[in-house]
């Protein structure tokens, strides 16, 4: 899996439209990341490991230092200070002091059987919050499972709150909104919180993963689990 380290996955990819799209939606589509070979080979490599896989806890860093512009501008616009550091390690420690030990709020490798969905949820709890998240789908669609679309939600002051689908195929990723994220109105910038989930799986099991670019407070174990039903 050594070919999953490379950097030039994301250097490649248009950051430019990247981040058009997260100011406009929330939400960034980064197509066919990985190939249908690189995404049956990194699934069982996460299925097997005790925690994130080497390769994808690499790129944490990597694409920190892509969305780090992106990142302090919501922070700005959002009335939040001071900047995030340049330095991903500098971002890490005042997280790690705090007590943010766990890479990801769940096991690396979510799965959602037959009958199952994943419950609407967000992660902007702790001292050290990273915005973004990328999410990568392992498996697919009409072959594998059948259901399982990837929900997003977006609730707005005095509105109601939009749907949002997001057309995922094996090997798709998506970069998102963590929670808050900053939108213009007439009067200026206001906060929007973004949720994601998965819908009911009909068929089949929905594999993928979430990579988180800060480290989340140690959750109770009644909460930790691989399978959402």
């Amino acid at each position: 899996m050594d070919r999953l380290n490379s950097q030039d996955r994301f250097a490649r990819l248009d950051w430019a439209r990247i981040a058009a799209e997260l100011d406009a939606e929330g939400h960034a589509l980064l197509p066919q990341l990985l190939t249908a070979d690189e995404s049956r080979a990194l699934a069982r490599e996460a299925a097997a490991a005790s925690g994130l896989p080497p390769c994808v806890q690499a790129w944490r860093p990597v694409l920190y230092g892509h969305l780090l512009a992106l990142a302090n501008r919501w922070r700005e616009h959002m009335g939040m200070q001071p900047e995030l550091p340049g330095c991903f390690e500098d971002f890490m420690r005042p997280g790690r002091q705090a007590g943010q030990t766990q890479p990801q709020p769940q096991p690396h490798l979510l799965r959602v059987p037959q009958a199952g969905h994943a419950p609407l949820r967000s992660y902007s709890e702790g001292a050290a919050v990273f915005p973004l998240q990328l999410v990568l789908l392992l498996s697919r669609p009409g072959q594998d499972f059948e259901g399982g679309e990837f929900v997003m939600t977006e609730q707005r002051p005095r509105m109601q709150s939009r749907p949002m689908v997001l057309p995922l195929g094996l090997g798709d990723a998506a970069i998102i909104a963590t929670g808050p994220r900053p939108v213009r109105g007439a009067a200026g910038f206001y906060r929007v919180h973004l949720r994601h989930a998965i819908s009911r799986v009909h068929r089949g099991e929905w594999l993928g993963l979430e990579l988180l670019l800060h480290d989340v407070p140690q959750a109770p174990k009644a909460l930790q689990t691989d399978r959402w039903l």
